[in-house]
């Protein structure tokens, strides 16, 4: 017999049961939808597709080859059971010292190799998540203020904010200039901050962007840097894309900004990078996540912090020995790029088709996907929810509205196209096509249908096509869908 109480939350930390998780958005109930019912081309080919998860599988293939030819970097084989004890033991948390210096290495590779990483800079973490979160305990305090340009990660509200007590605030950017960040924007941020009496303790880049797909050029993360040693705030800059690039020239490092700006311009004890295995290698559930900074009372700082989140020994071993390879890493980051490549163009060719765009990307896992023109209302959040919730319950396809990005115009969707294989990807495509093509009779006489009941109701209202503008994704949803995998309404119903 349990003890009855009135109130069972009173039990639990405020930490944990506060609601600054960040759970209840859009970008993870697309998860939650697909969780209940995912796609399989043969035993669930009506299911939801994941395009809402930036993963990248199109490289598995050449690390399960690795694996196998090289069985001796596993403690669970034949070859590589000899080194158990040893590995199974306790390990320092500095981790395995050819560890760090296969991640320093590697980390150089992925940025071509023009800039190098001191090995005993690295710290781990357990994925880009436990980095994050590190390096905000290390440089803020509660109710410290960082500034991030938006569209950001839809998970940083979880990520730096939810134990830390850290706040963030968005630099805003929009399409008017393709979303480019400028130091001018950052500093209007900055200025407004301070006029809340805020206190800004530094700026948070994610270079590849993500959702954006796009890099920032030397010149604006030169001034970026200048901005902040100016301003004595720091500057983060995660970089878990930085092997992701397919096109448009060489993805510039911060490390590599560092290296060229006159000294008198820079305070290194400000610039960190985090780092991870997650997107450049396919690796998420490795949990390998590195915080790199210039500083070294932070490294000192993010190291003992490191004991709450540590990489496996088994882990580090294989991958020491994995990414130790030359050979197979040079062929690794080169063939990943021309995948991605391939991959990307014929995603977006195929979006093409049904007459949607996206910002031109060159980095990533994922498209910015632009369907202003689809929304009922385009300066209406409350449009862009609803045309989600149409993509995900009856297009079913998981996909995350700009608005979970924090992103300030509706109509935006990021859409990630390297989690799933060529199969999958082309019955996406399908839906997305069928969702924006629908045949005109049926839209035609569908429009005539409720024309008539609006002008039976009310003969002063609007014309025929004035009152058909007006018909809401509500009744669209509940009335005039559709096939679990096809999309009824024809995309000229559904602009304002």
């Amino acid at each position: 017999m349990g003890f009855p109480t009135k109130n069972k939350g009173a039990i639990l930390s405020r930490i944990a049961t506060n609601d600054q998780h960040g759970e209840n958005s859009e970008y993870f109930d697309g998860w939650k939808a697909y969780d209940k019912d995912p796609f399989h081309l043969s035993r669930n080919p009506h299911g939801i597709i994941q395009m809402g998860l930036a993963e990248n599988q199109l490289c598995l293939d050449l690390i399960k080859d690795w694996v196998k030819e090289n069985p001796k970097a596993s403690i669970c084989t034949l070859e590589g059971v000899h080194q158990f004890s040893d590995i199974a033991n306790f390990q320092d948390y500095h981790g395995l010292k050819k560890f760090r210096q296969a991640i320093a290495n590697f980390m150089g590779k992925a940025r071509g190799g023009r800039v190098t990483f001191d090995p005993e800079r690295v710290v781990m973490s357990g994925g880009a998540t436990g980095a994050n979160e590190t390096i905000m305990f290390c440089l803020a305090d509660p109710g410290d203020v960082f500034l991030i340009p938006s569209p950001y990660y839809a998970a940083f509200d979880r990520d730096l904010r939810w134990r830390t007590g850290v706040e963030i605030i968005p630099v805003p950017c929009s399409s008017s200039n393709n979303f480019k960040l400028t130091v001018e924007a950052v500093d209007w941020a900055y200025k407004k901050a301070q006029e809340s009496n805020k206190k800004v303790k530094g700026l948070i880049l994610t270079n590849p962007s993500n959702p954006l797909g796009t890099m920032l050029d030397k010149d604006t993360l030169t001034n970026l840097v200048r901005f902040v040693t100016r301003k004595n705030i720091h500057l983060v800059v995660d970089e878990i894309y930085a092997a992701t690039v397919f096109a448009g020239g060489d993805f510039v490092s911060v490390a590599e900004v560092v290296n060229d700006v006159d000294i008198s311009e820079v305070n290194v004890d400000l610039i960190h990078i985090v780092y991870s295995l997650s997107k450049d290698m396919g690796l998420p559930g490795f949990r390998v996540g590195i915080v790199y900074s210039y500083n070294d009372s932070v490294v000192s700082c993010a190291r003992k912090m490191s004991s709450f989140g540590l990489v496996s020994s088994q882990t580090q071993l294989m991958l020491a020995s994995m990414l130790s390879d030359d050979r197979f890493v040079d062929n690794f980051l080169m063939e990943s790029s021309r995948r991605l490549g391939i991959r990307h163009k014929v995603f977006t060719t195929g979006l093409e088709k049904a007459d949607i765009s996206c910002l031109t990307s060159n980095a990533g896992l994922f498209a910015w996907m632009d369907l202003r023109h689809l929304l009922r209302d385009r300066n209406s959040f409350e449009s862009e929810i609803e045309l989600w919730h149409i993509i995900i319950d009856k297009v079913k396809l998981n996909v995350s509205p700009g608005s979970s990005f924090r992103c300030t115009e509706p109509g935006w969707f990021r859409v990630c196209f390297a989690n799933m294989d060529d199969d999958t990807l082309h019955v996406a495509l399908g839906r997305i096509q069928d969702f924006v093509s629908k045949n005109n009779n049926k839209i035609v006489e569908q429009i005539s249908e409720n024309d008539q009941v609006i002008q039976n109701n009310n003969a002063k209202k609007q014309n025929w096509r004035q009152s058909n503008l007006r018909l809401s994704f509500r009744r669209l949803y509940e009335d005039g869908l559709s096939s679990p995998g096809i999309m009824s309404p024809h995309s000229p119903l559904l602009r304002a």
